[in-house]
């Protein structure tokens, strides 16, 4: 059973997730949190495995609600859901630690999806999504990069495998993609993307997509 917290400032909009997680045999809906102040007090107080966290919310608002969730090292992991198909909204997200990006009118089956997915550990952004979201945001991202000749003592700690799934794993490959072109099994790229993660102390892939941008291993695309 997955527990859910639902974080929306529309109490119509929380009862719709509620009646839809509800239903589903898999979902458990623990709470519900009307801004982000609250969400982070909730948060706390009943550690959920999945947080479905809206953008904009009077006071304090989602990004700023999951940045504090992630820092304070929660178990919980942020599904953030909003109306806006903005590439801002998405990378802010993604930046303080959510694990996924749904727009509010995802079909059913697709928000359920994305909350296995995420409780998971995986991400629920496609990958597609994911390598343009990056791209558009390059300049900022070689801002914050390493400098040239330096290396991470994260990256010091993989294996050449590893390395190598770690770039594809920023490429915005999927597993099968990975195994297709490295000629492995899907369960052994399964296992060496598990210990990436673990190495690099990022919560999902997406995270390790923005950990291979920062540290330079993937370059933005550059031409149509």
């Amino acid at each position: 059973m997955i527990t859910v917290l639902i974080v929306d400032d529309h109490p119509l909009q929380r009862l719709g997730f509620r009646m839809l997680l509800e239903n589903n045999e898999e979902t458990d809906v623990v709470g519900e949190a009307g801004n982000g102040t609250e969400a982070v007090r909730r948060a706390e107080q009943l550690h959920p495995d999945v947080i479905l966290m809206d953008v904009r919310m009077p006071g304090m608002d989602g990004i700023e609600a999951t940045r504090r969730i992630v820092a304070a090292g929660d178990r919980s992991r942020v599904l953030v859901l909003t109306t806006f198909d903005l590439d801002e909204y998405a990378h802010a997200a993604l930046r303080a630690g959510a694990s996924g990006f749904l727009l509010k009118d995802a079909r059913p089956e697709e928000l359920l999806a994305g909350i296995r997915a995420v409780a998971e550990g995986d991400a629920v952004i496609a990958p597609a999504l994911t390598r343009r979201l990056l791209d558009r945001f390059a300049g900022q991202l070689a801002a914050s990069s390493s400098p040239s000749g330096r290396t991470d003592p994260r990256l010091a700690s993989l294996t050449d495998r590893e390395h190598e799934i770690l770039v594809a794993i920023g490429s915005g490959w999927t597993n099968r993609e990975i195994a297709e072109r490295l000629v492995l099994s899907e369960s052994t790229v399964k296992t060496h993307v598990g210990k990436v993660l673990a190495k690099i102390g990022a919560r999902d892939r997406v995270q390790a997509v923005i950990f291979a941008y920062d540290q330079g291993l993937t370059r933005p695309n550059t031409g149509g």
